[in-house]
């Protein structure tokens, strides 16, 4: 009969996101992780396999606690269109409000990881295809209600609008500066309007914002 596991393996994996967020997969080490996640080596393969294998399971976690979660709130929250803009600007907020500039973890391990390793590819290519999913859902449910455009093409914006999540998110960790990322964001948005952005005024700031886990 198969000993009692002695500890919480849902904290364990949410300081396995911890370590893998400061240092990425590679520069990570199973001591690293023994340590962080207060399991002995033995205990930690047992429980979870190798190192990439832990790595998968802390990316699916960061992803439904964080991306998923958001997404979840977002919709049920605000009509379409709000919802699109609050993910955005929210990647701003957290993108300047995040001292230790870490980034978001899905994006840094697209860079680190996914060139380097097909499997992990695939999976993280369809994280970022479920924020595309969200924008392009979100666009046609607008143009329903009326507050997007119906000449706005939409899988096309989604993928702009992802594009410019990942480009906050990437230039964030070298100049957190809310001019430049408000303008990365500014000509994307414009486009839900049907129009191009004329003037650097107008940015809006987001509706009041939610929970602050970090994420695209």
């Amino acid at each position: 009969m198969p000993r009692p596991r002695s500890f919480d393996e849902d904290k364990a994996l949410d300081a396995a996101i911890a370590c893998f967020w400061d240092r990425g997969l590679e520069a990570t080490s199973v001591r690293d992780l023994a340590e962080r996640m207060g399991i002995q080596g033995p205990s930690l393969y047992n429980a979870f396999g190798d190192k990439r294998t832990l790595f998968a399971r802390a990316l699916e976690r960061y992803a439904t606690r964080t991306m998923r979660e958001r997404i979840a709130r977002l919709e049920h929250e605000y009509d379409p269109k709000t919802a699109i803009l609050t993910f955005v600007r929210d990647a701003i907020e957290r993108s300047v409000s995040d001292p230790r500039r870490r980034g978001c973890l899905l994006v840094n391990s697209a860079l680190e990881v996914a060139p380097h390793d097909a499997e992990l590819r695939v999976r993280i290519a369809a994280y970022l295809d479920e924020i595309a999913a969200f924008f392009r859902r979100n666009i046609t449910a607008a143009q329903k209600v009326g507050t997007v455009p119906p000449a706005v093409d939409g899988a096309d914006t989604a993928r702009l609008l992802l594009g410019v999540v990942l480009g906050i998110r990437v230039l964030a960790r070298t100049n957190p500066d809310r001019a430049l990322l408000e303008g990365v964001a500014r000509p994307g948005l414009a486009l839900l309007d049907g129009r191009r952005p004329r003037t650097r005024r107008g940015f809006n700031r987001a509706p009041p914002q939610e929970r602050r886990e970090e994420t695209p």
